[in-house]
C-alpha cells in the first residue's frame, strides 16, 4: 500500500496535535488489520479460557447472552458488532453506553450473561466502575483495551489487550478499528463451540481478506472525502446515518467529526433521521448516508435521494460499482471490496477520519480545540 500524499500543515500546529495526524490514522488501518487479525486470536482464545475456568480443556465458556459496554468509539465499535454476536454466535446482544449499564442494566442482568467492557485507554471511569458493579453481581466481566497493565486489565476478570505499535496523540481511528476487530474475533470464539474450528478459522480469513478492501477504499475516499469537507465550513450541525452494524459506524464517523475538526455531527439510524431530524433547519444541512450491502441498503439509497430532494447536501458511502447510477449532486465515497455485513463496518469507516481532516484544514483547526488559546474543553 503507498503512503497517503503529502498533506498541507494545519495552520496553527502548536500543541503537537495537527489535523494531519488524522489522515495518518487512516492510512494505517489496512496494515493493522492484517497485524491484528494475525496475533489477536490467540490472545482472544486465552481470555475465553480463562473465562470458561478450564485453561486446559476446550474452553467453552457457557454464556447465553453479552453485554457490550463503553463510552466514545468504544460504544460505537459495540453498536457495530452486535449482529456478528447475535447472527455469528448466537447470543443475545444488548449495547450498553456505561452510565446508562452502571445505572439500570447491570440490575437485572442474568447470570449468564457475559459483561464485555471496551476502552482504548482502559481507564474510562464509568466503564471501570461498570465491571466492578457487575463482579459485585456474580458476573463474569471481560476487558478489552490497548495495554495490558491498564486498571480495566487488572479490574476484570479476563482481558484482551489490543494495543499497536507507535501510537500518538488522535482523535481514536486506529484504536477504534483495534476495538472492533477485537469483538469480531471474540464473536467468532464465541461462535466456535457450536460452528466448529475450521468454520471459525475460515471465517477469521475472511476477515483477514477485508484488509484489501481497506486498503483500496482508504485510497480511493482519500481525497473525495477531504475535499468534500471542506466545502462544508458553513454548515452548523452534519448528520451521519445508518443502521444495523452501519449504525455504529455512523456514531463513530460523527464523534470524528466532532473530535477532529470541531463540528457538531451525530450519527443517527436511517428511519430515526426521517422520522424526527429531516424536518430541522437548515434544509440544506449536510448528510451523510451509509449504504452497504445488505438489507437496509435499498432504504438508504432511497432516503439518500429524498434528502436531496428536501434541499440536503448528499454524500453516500457505497460500493464503488454502483456509483454510476447516482444522482450526479450526490457525493459517492466509494467502497472497494466485499465481505459480510457483520465485517462491513471495517469497509465503511475510512471515510470519516478524511472528512473530518478535510473541514478541520478548512476551518484552520486541530483535533480536541487545542488550536484555541484557552486550550480544550474541560474532560
Amino acid at each position: 500500500m503507498t503512503a497517503p500524499p503529502p498533506t498541507p500543515a494545519d495552520p496553527s500546529p502548536t500543541n503537537g496535535m495537527d489535523s494531519a495526524v488524522l489522515v495518518r490514522q487512516s492510512g494505517r488501518l489496512a496494515a493493522d488489520l492484517r497485524a491484528l487479525v494475525g496475533f489477536l486470536p490467540e490472545r482472544v482464545d486465552e481470555a475465553w479460557r480463562r473465562l470458561s475456568g478450564d485453561g486446559d480443556g476446550d474452553g467453552d465458556a457457557m454464556f447465553r447472552s453479552v453485554c457490550l459496554l463503553g463510552d466514545g468509539d468504544s460504544l460505537h465499535a459495540g453498536t457495530a458488532a452486535e449482529a456478528a454476536f447475535e447472527r455469528l454466535a448466537g447470543l443475545t446482544c444488548e449495547v450498553q453506553p456505561a452510565q446508562r449499564f452502571l445505572g439500570y442494566h447491570v440490575r437485572g442482568a442474568a447470570p449468564d450473561t457475559l459483561v464485555v467492557a471496551v476502552s482504548a485507554s482502559g481507564r474510562t471511569e464509568r466503564v471501570l466502575q461498570g465491571v466492578a458493579r457487575a463482579r459485585s453481581r456474580g458476573l463474569c466481566t471481560l476487558g478489552i483495551s490497548g495495554s495490558a497493565t491498564s486498571p480495566l486489565a487488572e479490574g476484570a476478570d479476563a482481558h484482551i489487550t489490543v494495543g499497536l505499535p507507535d501510537p500518538e496523540p488522535s482523535p481514536g481511528v486506529r484504536t477504534h478499528q483495534a476495538s472492533l476487530v477485537a469483538l469480531l474475533l471474540l464473536a467468532l470464539r464465541a461462535a466456535e463451540s457450536t460452528r466448529g474450528a475450521d468454520w471459525a478459522a475460515r471465517t477469521r480469513a475472511e476477515l483477514l481478506a477485508v484488509a484489501d478492501g481497506v486498503a483500496v477504499t482508504e485510497a480511493a475516499v482519500r481525497e473525495r472525502a477531504s475535499a468534500w469537507g471542506g466545502t462544508l465550513t458553513d454548515a452548523p450541525v452534519i448528520a451521519v446515518l445508518g443502521t444495523g452494524p452501519a449504525e455504529g459506524t455512523a456514531g463513530y464517523a460523527a464523534a470524528k467529526l466532532v473530535e477532529g475538526a470541531g463540528v457538531l455531527a451525530y450519527g443517527r439510524d436511517l428511519e430515526e433521521w426521517w422520522h424526527v431530524e429531516r424536518f430541522a433547519a437548515p434544509l440544506d444541512a449536510p448528510v451523510v448516508v451509509l449504504a452497504p450491502p445488505g438489507p437496509a441498503r435499498e432504504r438508504a439509497l432511497e432516503l439518500a435521494d429524498r434528502a436531496l430532494d428536501l434541499g440536503r447536501r448528499v454524500a453516500l458511502v457505497t460500493p464503488a460499482e454502483g456509483t454510476g447510477y447516482l444522482d450526479d449532486r450526490i457525493v459517492a465515497l466509494p467502497v472497494h471490496g466485499t465481505t459480510r455485513e457483520e465485517f462491513a463496518p471495517l469497509l465503511y469507516q475510512p471515510f470519516a477520519a478524511h472528512l473530518a481532516f478535510g473541514i478541520a484544514r478548512a476551518l484552520g483547526r486541530s483535533p480536541f480545540q487545542k488550536h484555541r488559546p484557552t486550550g480544550p474543553a474541560l474532560r
